[in-house]
């Protein structure tokens, strides 16, 4: 039965209950974590072999000749860029590869931004007074973060089942010159695993913001995260580029959930300008990013296929997680109809919707509970959900034992702070 089909006395009823579980909960003082998004050390298993492929000096040449324990090619080696052009379709001469963090490299273009400007503008984004930033909500909380520390406003912008509210961005964008970009994750995104339509991209290709310096920050982190079989969507560099808005997107994309999380390698695509800019700042922040790290990278993988080959065996250890979760919530809450879920097809999260003003509880009582949560708030910029009722569920890091047990508790504390709304109504 429904709880809003519940009178009085039943909710009490179903109160003591609820209370009387939590309380034996509470003895067994466990330590459940499913906050972040991180690989399980099966996955990180999977690409050790990838340590060993160098084995002597002869391996640490690329075919140029490059000796890559050296200095230089501040841009990556071009073995490494043609392996990032394969994975995103566009030109090698497009890209350039980084360490190995994709956020890494969002927040240095912002910085650029904020003290250089961008190609098209006339003065730096950080000598305009103030400017804004479009943040499909839910979204990604490291980007909220960059926006926060450098001061630009954040404007919330709905997700939709094909991704963000396109009428309010467009509408947005054409209006005010001090917003100067958005935030996309297109493929699976962070945290309801939206797959953004062909339509959506093409609409992002055609934008025409009143700001000439307008950024689209496309961070493309789960390019081949695909659970059951692979997803493609459209390509938004080459689209805008036919509708002459190449200098728009901002392409990001890293191996941090191929390979190693901490010791990836990660990737920018762009036009040609906004290539040749960021090069030219990068020749006096860095030498060269770790060219072993890219060239181990390539002989292991090959190529494109060979990553995309490789993702499969990660699916095939995550798919069981997010089916734990999934299971669980539609055990336990959909006959209740307090909650509703994302089901996405990739990607490294869920999205759940509990009652209004009832997520900063439930985070609290699993807490309390011996399980950690991402915060309430999170996936909001400054930490605030205006309605109060989006957790992110992270199935990725706990064992199968570990993430059924911590499922089953929050889905506990969803039911107490369902039946808590509903008597104090």
């Amino acid at each position: 039965m429904f709880y809003s089909q519940m009178n009085k006395e039943q909710l009490l009823n179903e109160k003591k209950s609820l209370d009387k579980q939590y309380a034996e909960l509470l003895k067994k003082e466990l330590k459940l974590d499913m906050s972040r998004g991180k690989p399980d050390t099966a996955q990180l298993d999977l690409s050790t072999d990838l340590l060993a492929v160098i084995k002597t000096e002869k391996d640490c040449y690329t075919e140029k000749g490059v000796d890559v324990r050296n200095y230089g090619v501040v841009d990556g080696i071009s073995e490494a860029k043609k392996l990032f052009a394969e994975l995103l379709d566009v030109n090698e001469d497009n890209v350039i590869v980084g360490g190995c963090s994709s956020l890494n490299i969002m927040y240095d273009e912002i910085t650029r931004a904020m003290m250089f400007g961008v190609v098209g503008g006339k003065k730096p984004w950080g000598a305009q007074g103030k400017i804004k930033f479009l943040c499909p909500v839910p979204g990604y909380d490291r980007h909220f973060a960059i926006c926060e520390l450098m001061g630009i406003e954040m404007i919330n912008i709905p997700m939709k089942k094909d991704g963000p509210d396109m009428d309010m961005v467009e509408r947005l964008v054409s209006e005010d010159d001090s917003i100067k970009g958005i935030w996309c994750v297109p493929k699976y995104s962070n945290p309801d695993g939206c797959v953004y339509s062909d339509k959506t991209v093409m609409r992002f290709a055609f934008l025409k913001p009143k700001a000439p310096d307008f950024r689209i920050f496309w961070d493309n982190a789960y390019a081949v995260h695909d659970l059951y079989g692979e997803i493609k969507i459209a390509n938004l560099l080459k689209s805008a580029a036919e509708n002459g808005n190449e200098n728009m997107p901002l392409i990001f994309t890293s191996t941090s959930k191929i390979s190693f999380a901490g010791a990836g390698l990660s990737a920018m695509a762009a036009s040609k300008a906004n290539i040749e800019k960021t090069k030219k700042s990068l020749g006096i922040q860095t030498i060269g990013f770790d060219k072993i790290n890219q060239l181990r990278h390539v002989k292991y993988f090959k190529n494109a296929d060979g990553i995309r080959e490789h993702m499969k065996k990660h699916a095939a250890l995550l798919r069981p997680k997010f089916e734990t979760v999934l299971n669980a919530f539609n055990t336990h809450l959909k006959p209740l109809g307090i909650s509703e879920w994302s089901e996405p097809k990739g990607g490294y999260f869920i999205s759940l919707s509990i009652t209004a003003g009832s997520a900063k509880r439930v985070y609290q009582l699993a807490k309390d509970a011996g399980v950690t949560l991402t915060p309430a708030g999170a996936p909001f910029p400054y930490g605030i959900d205006p309605e109060d009722k989006i957790l992110r569920i992270a199935p990725s890091y706990p064992t199968i034992p570990e993430l059924s047990a911590a499922v089953d508790i929050l889905c506990l504390c969803v039911k107490m702070s369902a039946v808590e709304s509903y008597l104090n109504k």
